[in-house]
C-alpha cells in the first residue's frame, strides 16, 4: 500500500512560500524603486510621458493577465478530478514565477526600476514555467512544482539573454525563447523524474464532457487574447499592427484546419475535444518568430494551417510513439502544442529572412528586454541572420533539455513530497472538498479512501 507524505513535508509548502515572500519583501525594500514615469511625478514631462505610455501598453498587459490566469488555467482543467488543483497551482506558479523573475532582474542589474515593461518581461518568464509543468501535471506535488519554477526561471532568463541579446535572434512572440524552451525543459523534467518506467494510463486521466468543456473555454480565452501576447513586446506602430494581423490570420487558419484534420483523423468523421483545445492555438505558437515581419497574409494563413496539422499529427502518432519507445510522459501534450509548432515557426523565420529583401531585413528588434528599449540588431545580411535564427533554436533546445533533466533529478528528492500513485490526478490530495469529506468519492478504491484519510 502506498504511503502518504508525512506531515513534516506537508508543512514545507507554507514554510517555503513564507520564506520566499519575506525575502522578496526585504529585497524590494532595499533595492526596488518605481521607474521614473511610474513614480509620483513632480514634473510635467514625467506625467506626460507616463500618460502616453500607459494607454497603449496596459490593455495588452491586461489581456495577457487574462490569458495566463484564466485561459491557461482552464485549459489545464481537462482532468476531471484535478481541475481545482490545475487552476490553483497555475495561479500560484504565475505569481511566484513573476516575482522570482523580478527579483532576478534586480540582482542582474544591481537594482530594480519597476515598470510595466519589467513586469511584462517577468510574466514571459512565468509563462515558461506554466507550459513546462504541463508535462508532469497531476503526478507532482505543489512543492515539486515550486522547485520547477525556482530552477527554470533563471535558466530561461539566461537563455533569452543569449538568444535575443547576444545572437540577435528575431523572436518577438517567443516562439523560440518561450515555447520551444518551455516545452523541452518540461520534457526533460519528465524524463528525469519518471525515468524509463512505462506508466500505464491512470484511471483518472480520462476527461469527461464537463472537463473537456472547461478546457475548451480556456482555449477560446487564449485564442481571443493571443494577438495581445504577441503584439505587446513590439514597437508601437507598424510592427505592432503587423503582429496583430499576422497572429490573427494564423490563429484563424489553424482553427479551421483543426476541424478539418480532426474530422479526418477520428473515426466516423467526429471531432476530438483534445484536438480542438490544442490545434486551434498552434498557429499562435508558430507565428511568434515572424509576426512583425512584413510577410504576406497568405504566408500567415499557410503557417497557421501547417502548424495545426503538425500539432494534430503529433497527438495522433508521435506522442504514442515517444511513450512506447522512450517512455516519455507528456501529460498535456506540450510537445505537440508548443514544441513542434515552435520548431516549425523557427524554421519559417529563417526562411522568411532568406527571402526578404535587404530593406525589410533591416528592422528594429522589438523584443522587450526589461527596460522597454528596443535595439537595432538587424544590420547583417539575410543569410547570416537566418543562421542566427537556427543557432538560437539550437541553443534553446540544448539548454532546455539539459537544464530540464537536471531539474527533474532534483524533483526526485523525497522531501518534495511526490504524490502516491493512487492519489495522482486527485484534488483531495491538496484541497479539502466538502462533498468528499462527507462521503467517499465515486469509484474510489478502499486503498484510496484509506490514503485520503491519512493525508
Amino acid at each position: 500500500m502506498a504511503t502518504p507524505p508525512p506531515a513534516s513535508t506537508r508543512r514545507l509548502l507554507p514554510l517555503s512560500l513564507g520564506l520566499f515572500q519575506g525575502a522578496l519583501l526585504l529585497f524590494f525594500a532595499l533595492f526596488a524603486t518605481y521607474d521614473e514615469p511610474s513614480a509620483a511625478a513632480t514634473q510635467a514631462e514625467d506625467g506626460t510621458r507616463a500618460a502616453e505610455q500607459l494607454p497603449s501598453l496596459f490593455p495588452l498587459f491586461q489581456d495577457i493577465q487574462v490569458m495566463l490566469a484564466v485561459g491557461l488555467g482552464l485549459l489545464l482543467a481537462f482532468l476531471p478530478r484535478y481541475g481545482l488543483s490545475a487552476l490553483a497551482h497555475n495561479f500560484l506558479l504565475l505569481n511566484v514565477s513573476t516575482q522570482w523573475a523580478l527579483l532576478l532582474q534586480g540582482v542582474r542589474h544591481g537594482h530594480l526600476r519597476l515598470g510595466l515593461h519589467n513586469v511584462l518581461a517577468a510574466e514571459f518568464a512565468a509563462v515558461t514555467v506554466l507550459i513546462s509543468v504541463g508535462a508532469v501535471l497531476g503526478r507532482t506535488s505543489p512543492c515539486q512544482l515550486l522547485a520547477v519554477a525556482f530552477c527554470e526561471v533563471p535558466v530561461y532568463l539566461a537563455s533569452e539573454w543569449l538568444v535575443v541579446t547576444q545572437l540577435g535572434v528575431r523572436d518577438v512572440g517567443g516562439t523560440i525563447t518561450i515555447h520551444v524552451f518551455a516545452c523541452y525543459f518540461g520534457l526533460g523534467v519528465s524524463k528525469a523524474l519518471f525515468g524509463t518506467e512505462r506508466r500505464p494510463a491512470h484511471p483518472k486521466e480520462t476527461p469527461t464532457p464537463r472537463s473537456d468543456l472547461l478546457a475548451l473555454v480556456g482555449t477560446l480565452t487564449l485564442w481571443v487574447f493571443w494577438p495581445s501576447f504577441v503584439a505587446a513586446p513590439c514597437q508601437p506602430g507598424d510592427a505592432q499592427h503587423r503582429a496583430i494581423l499576422n497572429t490573427l490570420l494564423a490563429l484563424s487558419a489553424g482553427a479551421v484546419t483543426t476541424v478539418v484534420a480532426s474530422s479526418l483523423l477520428e473515426s466516423g468523421g467526429k471531432l476530438s475535444p483534445g484536438h480542438l483545445q490544442n490545434g486551434s492555438l498552434a498557429g499562435g505558437v508558430a507565428i511568434g518568430a515572424l509576426a512583425d515581419v512584413p510577410i504576406t497574409p497568405a504566408a500567415s494563413l499557410a503557417l497557421g494551417s501547417l502548424s495545426s496539422l503538425v500539432c494534430l499529427l503529433g497527438f495522433r502518432f508521435l506522442t504514442p510513439f515517444l511513450a512506447r519507445r522512450l517512455a516519455l510522459h507528456d501529460q498535456c501534450g506540450i510537445h505537440n502544442l508548443h514544441g513542434l509548432p515552435g520548431i516549425l515557426g523557427a524554421v519559417a523565420s529563417a526562411v522568411a529572412v532568406l527571402v526578404a529583401s535587404e530593406d525589410t531585413n533591416r528592422c528594429q528588434l522589438s523584443h522587450v528586454d526589461g527596460s522597454g528599449v528596443a535595439g537595432d540588431l538587424w544590420g547583417c545580411g539575410g543569410g547570416r541572420q537566418a543562421l542566427w535564427q537556427v543557432a538560437g533554436l539550437a541553443v534553446a533546445l540544448g539548454g532546455s533539455v539539459i537544464s530540464g533533466m537536471l531539474t527533474g533529478a532534483v524533483l526526485r528528492l523525497p522531501c518534495l513530497a511526490p504524490p502516491p500513485e493512487p492519489l495522482c490526478f486527485e484534488d483531495s490530495l491538496n484541497f479539502r472538498i466538502q462533498e468528499q469529506a462527507e462521503s467517499p468519492g465515486m469509484g474510489d478504491t478502499a486503498e484510496e479512501v484509506a490514503l485520503k484519510e491519512q493525508v
